[in-house]
C-alpha cells in the first residue's frame, strides 16, 4: 500500500487502460459522485495529489491517472505521439473504460487546460467542471502569466537559469538540481516550508533519468501546441460552453487571477471562488475551503 494513502480511507483500486499504443496508470478511491482527475504539469504526474486530495474521497469516487508518456504510463510511449488530441483520446477512453455516462472533471494547473479541451468537444459526456487553480486558457493569459512571474520573482528567475546550466540537469542526471528547481519555481506560491517539503517530496515518486527525460519532452510538445501558439485561445469556444463548472482560485496563486476571471466570464454561469492566504497548491493548503467550495458547488448544480 502506497504510504501515503490514510487508512481512514477504502483501498485505492489500481489498474491500467489499454490505450493505442499506450496502457494509462488509474488509480480508483472512494465512492460516491464519480470525478476523474486530471494532475498538472505537462510534465508531473498524479502522486503529487496525494494524499491530500484523497480527503475527498470519503464523499466522492476519485478516478486518477498518469497521462500518457507520465508517471505509470510512460512505458512503449514516444514524446513524438503526444498531443493535444491524443490527450483528448485518452480521456474519452478512460471515460469509456468506467462506463461513465458522464463524469464530473477536476483538472488541477494544466489538467483545468485539458479538462476544458476535453468539454468543448464532449460537453454531453461532462455533468460538472472543476478547474483548481486552474492554467490560462489562452496564449495571451499565458504570457500574462510569464510576466507577472519574472517581474514578482525575479531573484527566483535567475537561480532556475542557474540550475538549468548545472552539468548534467538536461541530461537528467542531475536528480537533486531538478528538486531544487521545483522548490525554487512553486516556493513564491507555496509559502509553507513544510507544505513545500511535502510537494517537493511528492513529486519526486518515481523519478527515474529517463522518466524525467520522457515527461520534459512532452511537456515542451504540448507547451508548444498551446502557449507558445499565438492564436491559442480557448475563450471564445467556452462562450458555448453549458457546462456547470466550479473555477476555484488562490489569492497568491503565481497564476495571475485574472487568468481565472477571464474563463469564469466566459463559460455561462461559472461560478468562481478566490481563496484567502492560499497560492496554486489549494488542495494542500486550503483543503477545508476546496471541499466546502465543491460541497456549495455541487448542491447548487
Amino acid at each position: 500500500m502506497d504510504p501515503r494513502h490514510s487508512s481512514g480511507e477504502s483501498a485505492p483500486r489500481e489498474g491500467y487502460v489499454p490505450v493505442e499504443g499506450a496502457s494509462l496508470y488509474y488509480r480508483d478511491i472512494g465512492q460516491g459522485p464519480p470525478i476523474i482527475v486530471l494532475h498538472g504539469g505537462p510534465s508531473f504526474d498524479h502522486n503529487y495529489l496525494l494524499p491530500d486530495l484523497d480527503r475527498l474521497a470519503d464523499t466522492y469516487r476519485l478516478i486518477y491517472y498518469d497521462q500518457r508518456g507520465r508517471g505509470k504510463s510512460a512505458q512503449s510511449v514516444q514524446p513524438a505521439a503526444v498531443n493535444i488530441e491524443s490527450e483528448m483520446d485518452d480521456l474519452e477512453a478512460l471515460r469509456a473504460y468506467f462506463q461513465l455516462d458522464s463524469a464530473t472533471l477536476l483538472g488541477h494547473s494544466w489538467g483545468g487546460l485539458l479538462a476544458m479541451e476535453y468539454a468543448l468537444r464532449h460537453p454531453e459526456r461532462v455533468s460538472h467542471l472543476i478547474l483548481l487553480n486552474t492554467a490560462p486558457a489562452s496564449y495571451d493569459d499565458c504570457a500574462l502569466f510569464e510576466r507577472e512571474r519574472n517581474s514578482n520573482a525575479a531573484d527566483d528567475v535567475v537561480i532556475l537559469r542557474e540550475l538549468e546550466a548545472r552539468p548534467g540537469f538536461a541530461e537528467g542526471n542531475d536528480l537533486e538540481a531538478r528538486a531544487a528547481y521545483d522548490r525554487v519555481y512553486f516556493r513564491s506560491t507555496l509559502r509553507s516550508p513544510e507544505l513545500l517539503d511535502r510537494l517537493i517530496e511528492n513529486l519526486r515518486v518515481g523519478w527515474t533519468k529517463e522518466g524525467i527525460l520522457k515527461a520534459g519532452a512532452i511537456g515542451k510538445r504540448l507547451w508548444h501546441e498551446t502557449f507558445e501558439s499565438a492564436g491559442y485561445d480557448l475563450l471564445p469556444a467556452l462562450t458555448q460552453l453549458h457546462v456547470p463548472t466550479l473555477i476555484v482560485h488562490g489569492d497568491y496563486d503565481f497564476i495571475p487571477l485574472a487568468c481565472a476571471t477571464h474563463i469564469a466570464e466566459a463559460i455561462p454561469g461559472a461560478r468562481l471562488v478566490v481563496l484567502r492566504d492560499c497560492g496554486h497548491f489549494s488542495y494542500l493548503e486550503c483543503p477545508d475551503a476546496v471541499r466546502e467550495a465543491l460541497g456549495e458547488f455541487f448542491q447548487a448544480s
